[in-house]
């Protein structure tokens, strides 16, 4: 069928009723922040959920229309985008979206308007285009391996697409890359594209900070919305363990994300934090026309030197967003009340209808 052009979805985008839009997402991963600060911001919300799943959004009373689907990955069906055509939706993605439909669906099939650029989600899933989007403008990363048998220090592994942590690992030689692989494909975590598309990267000391942002196309800003740290299932477990007790389990540990915490960093690396996130945007700009278009978030740690050195992205609103669907210090400092990013988010859609520029932001 080919990719969706936008001008496609402005052509339907064009037939909606202005006055009745509905702001629409997969019911997972931010949803409930996505769906209430829509709905604090005055639309009417629809989630598409999985049968069984759909209970935290009742309990919270987040949506107006339920569309329950057998598996998540049917949204991109046909008669489910009709569904959501059909009550003026604008659907916003999140990581649960990318995962379950898919990204060629996503690209190639699903007709329904979408907040942000659907372009650049291929750049976040692939490392090689994400490490570009990095490099471009000399943000500080971590050095990369070209094959596994070049590790010659502690090394993090990580793998393709948004899955949460899950796979990845540490390794300290070519001997113990192999046998964590091994390990990893027996419990059937891996399979061989995974493997051969294997992200190998310095393992840098320092403490995690993953940096929120968010870029309007309206206003040509950039905005820090919120900071947050995460739990992560099960080396947050072993480190609790007294150092001897360490070394007599036999266990791998793993980076499962499970849940986030907010955080704040001290005010002297803020210089730092505001110039990677133009300069991704700049790149971003340049790569992937429009770019950074709405929430995008910056994975980082920070060294001993306080040097914030950047190791993943998000372009689209990433899970740790959840800390702070109240707000947090910084979308105080911006807005003065309580300011989600989905509400965030909810407020230049509305923007953009009232004063027009509804095609800077939606593809």
């Amino acid at each position: 069928m080919g990719k969706i052009e936008k001008q496609e979805i402005l052509d339907i985008l064009d037939k909606y009723d202005k006055e009745n839009i509905t702001i629409a997402t997969l019911g997972s991963h931010t949803s409930l922040h996505i769906l209430n600060g829509a709905k604090e911001e005055g639309f009417r919300t629809a989630i598409v959920c999985e049968k069984g799943r759909d209970i935290p959004y009742r309990r919270f009373d987040v949506a107006d229309e339920y569309i329950i689907v057998d598996k998540f990955k049917d949204i991109v069906n046909e008669d489910v985008q009709q569904k959501l055509r059909d009550m003026n939706s604008i659907v916003v993605p999140h990581g649960s979206f990318v995962a379950y439909a898919g990204l060629d669906r996503v690209e190639d099939d699903f007709n329904v308007p979408m907040f942000g650029n659907r372009d650049i989600l291929r750049w976040e899933a692939e490392r090689n285009l994400e490490r570009q989007l990095l490099v471009e403008n000399d943000i500080r990363i971590p050095y990369k391996y070209n094959s596994p048998s070049d590790i010659d220090r502690t090394v993090m592994v990580k793998f393709p697409g948004a899955r949460g942590g899950r796979g990845y690992f540490v390794a300290s030689s070519p001997e113990e890359f192999d046998k964590k692989i091994e390990n990893m494909k027996s419990r059937n975590w891996l399979d061989e594209e995974d493997v051969e598309n294997a992200h190998i990267e310095e393992y840098v000391t320092g403490c995690n900070y993953c940096i929120h942002y968010f870029y309007s196309a309206l206003k040509d800003e950039v905005e820090l919305m919120g900071i947050d740290s995460r739990y992560e299932s099960s080396i947050d477990g072993l480190v609790r363990m007294p150092a001897k007790d360490q070394l007599d389990v036999s266990l791998d540990p793993s980076y499962v994300i499970t849940g986030n915490h907010p955080v704040v960093m001290r005010e002297s690396l803020l210089p730092q934090v505001f110039e990677i996130g133009d300069k991704l945007v700049k790149a971003a700009s340049k790569l992937v026309s429009p770019g950074m278009n709405g929430p995008f978030c910056m994975q980082t740690l920070v060294n001993d030197d306080l040097e914030v050195i950047v190791f993943e992205i998000s372009a689209r609103t990433d899970g740790g967003t959840n800390t702070f669907m109240n707000g947090s210090s910084y979308s105080y400092l911006n807005y003065g009340e309580p300011m989600s990013m989905g509400r965030r988010v909810a407020r230049e859609i509305k923007t953009a209808i009232k004063e027009g520029g509804i095609e800077k932001i939606i593809t």
